[in-house]
């Protein structure tokens, strides 16, 4: 099984950008987990991360045929972005929707996620191990 980790914008700026809200866990440290997890459960991962949303969906359609299944954090793409929705639609591969913060409790903007209605789960709120969450839900829906 191999999945896909994309994050979105600002995400490669953990620990500096806003530690109150994201915590001071770097990006280079989120990787870090990310692979030693996907060890642990046996399977392979691609780790991506891009702010600017053609590239992310260029990433998103390298998924189809390549991956079976998409963890991603699309930033502040989440409420913008129809091209990243439409893209993890296009490919068709589970995908599930992270965020470190609780959405749901920030700003009315953040309240809209385009992508959510292609995504099988959203995890929101339980920092960076709602990435690993969304590795375990992706791998059981797969045994």
């Amino acid at each position: 099984m191999k999945l896909f980790v994309i994050n979105g914008p600002n995400l490669n700026m953990l620990g500096i950008r806003e530690p109150d809200v994201y915590g001071s866990t770097s990006y280079a440290s989120l990787c870090r987990m990310v692979e030693e997890h996907a060890a642990a459960l046996g399977i392979q991962v691609e780790l991506y991360q891009s702010n600017h949303e053609g590239d992310l969906v260029d990433y998103i359609q390298k998924a189809y045929g390549n991956a079976d299944g998409i963890v991603i954090n699309p930033g502040a793409y989440t409420h913008t972005s129809i091209a990243i929705l439409d893209a993890v639609k296009a490919v068709g591969v589970p995908t599930v929707e992270v965020h470190i913060s609780k959405v749901e409790e920030r700003e009315a903007f953040r309240q809209v996620s385009y992508i959510r209605a292609a995504c099988v789960a959203t995890i929101t709120g339980h920092g960076l191990a709602g990435y690993l969450e969304a590795m375990d839900l992706l791998t059981e829906g797969a045994k």
